[in-house]
């Protein structure tokens, strides 16, 4: 039986797809967050402005670009003290092999990646 991906895991494929993504797209990283559940994931400079970026791990079938709004409110307000954008990067993962199976080490996977979506 493969070993499933733990949650942790999970986050770091998500952080290292939306990284990677931020880099080409001109992002300074300033401070990078993997622990899950500390907010937000990266803080960025680009064009001399302040950029909070939330990144979530989504599993199948859950919607990668589905955002909790109200979580993201207070998170933006915080971001509003800083005089910073709010993002929201969902990374849906998925068991390449069959979608209703977990995401496991001996597999290969799937990701759903549309980009940054301000808040």
């Amino acid at each position: 039986m493969a070993e499933e991906l733990t949650e942790q895991e999970l986050h770091n494929l998500a952080m290292n797809v939306v990284g990677k993504d931020l880099e080409k797209n001109g992002f300074e990283f300033m401070a990078v967050n993997s622990k899950l559940k500390k907010d937000p994931q990266f803080v960025c400079l680009k064009d001399k402005k302040l950029h909070f970026i939330i990144v979530r791990a989504v599993l199948y079938p859950e919607n990668p670009s589905e955002i909790n709004y109200l979580f993201m409110e207070t998170i933006k307000e915080h971001a509003t003290k800083f005089k910073a954008s709010t993002y929201y990067a969902g990374v849906g993962i998925a068991n390449a092999s069959d979608y209703e199976k977990p995401v496991n080490k001996e597999q290969n996977y799937i990701i759903k990646y549309d980009g940054i979506i301000k808040i």
